[in-house]
């Protein structure tokens, strides 16, 4: 029987990142549904459509092929419609929209049945906004991964001035406020921590004591 792992948080608390090496220490399958939604946003905004115009938004996903998959070195791709666009969904624009799309509720049943049916088949850690409270409630570990929103939007920002993007740090914090009062306030699965969850802040951890941490909770909680 296959055994699922639900990490939920706020955008910039390092999920992706974290989970995707507890992920490949234990021998999971990693799943990021939050690149799955910046998928359908990437495709809003390349079809010129208003991320929040839901009827709009509605009509594309007759169009729309999401899939994961993975390179010869196990890192998962994001496949939009047969293209490799996991280099072209992490930029702010992207991001933004994906927040604005993932509380149509069409959307969000559009990858639903994908998601489940991953955690059925595989031992999977998978990472979102709601995975502990509506897409797998009986996860076998459910963990909510946070930082403060200072510390969140330091690390994005010390990220894009890594990548050459020219950015200030009050706009990223101002993003990243913004994002989590998308998130907790959508009326379609809001962020929030499931009741049985397990908090894990990471605003006094560097990375690998982050990884760490997550690790020796899933390994503590999963037995």
């Amino acid at each position: 029987m296959s055994i699922a792992i639900a990490i939920d948080g706020p955008a910039g608390a390092g999920k992706s990142t974290i989970a995707k090496a507890a992920a490949k220490h234990l021998g999971f399958i990693y799943v990021d549904t939050g690149a799955m939604y910046r998928a359908i946003g990437l495709y809003t905004l390349r079809a010129g459509v208003d991320p929040q115009d839901t009827d709009a938004v509605v009509a594309l996903l007759k169009d729309v092929d999401v899939t994961l998959a993975r390179d010869e070195k196990k890192n998962q791709l994001v496949i939009l419609n047969g293209e490799d666009v996991s280099g072209l969904i992490r930029t702010e624009q992207v991001s933004m929209a994906a927040s604005r799309t993932s509380a149509i509720p069409e959307v969000r049943e559009y990858l639903l049945s994908l998601q489940r049916d991953m955690a059925k088949e595989y031992d999977v850690i998978m990472d979102g906004r709601d995975i502990g409270t509506v897409v797998l409630p009986d996860a076998k570990v459910k963990i909510f991964l946070t930082a403060s929103a200072e510390i969140r939007a330091r690390r994005r920002y010390d990220e894009l001035i890594e990548k050459g993007q020219s950015v200030v740090y009050e706009d990223v914090l101002a993003d990243v406020i913004e994002r989590d009062n998308n998130d907790m306030n959508r009326p379609i699965a809001p962020l929030r921590p499931a009741e049985d969850s397990i908090l894990v802040d990471t605003s006094e951890l560097n990375l690998q004591e982050s990884i760490d941490l997550l690790i020796k909770t899933i390994e503590e909680n999963s037995k």
